[in-house]
């Protein structure tokens, strides 16, 4: 019989597994094109994990630093795909403090003196472009 520990599992479908992405194939993609490095150094989609290895998962601006605690070959609910890893301290503060920071700078943040009119809309585009 196999034991947790025997189970072999592809980086990739980890990764789905885990639900950092939402298919198998934007998985591999990260992979290849370095988004995901194993243990700090850039790695394959078809190499295979442990329990104990380190993550860099970069995703859009975020950047998370886990630890594999469990290997998973199927795709479960988000509260199971929590246990499959532990993400460091220091990564979850660094990426909530640059959360905070996009939220804080955003430049979506409400004109005053309300919508702008199509002649104001002209001149902040004329603005921007010189």
């Amino acid at each position: 019989m196999n034991k947790p520990t025997d189970i072999r599992v592809r980086i990739d479908k980890w990764l789905w597994a885990a639900r950092f992405f939402k298919t198998r194939t934007l998985a591999a993609e990260a992979v290849t094109g370095g988004l995901v490095h194993l243990n700090d150094a850039r790695t394959k989609a078809g190499h295979e994990i442990k329990v104990g290895d380190m993550l860099t998962i970069h995703k859009g601006a975020d950047e998370f630093v886990v630890e594999v605690r469990q290997l998973a070959i199927q795709r479960r609910p988000a509260p199971e795909a929590v246990r499959l890893y532990e993400e460091l301290p220091e990564s979850r503060q660094a990426r909530e403090a640059r959360t905070e920071q996009r939220r804080m700078s955003s430049s979506l943040q409400p004109i005053p003196g309300g919508r702008p009119t199509k002649k104001n809309r002209r001149n902040m585009i004329r603005t921007l472009a010189d």
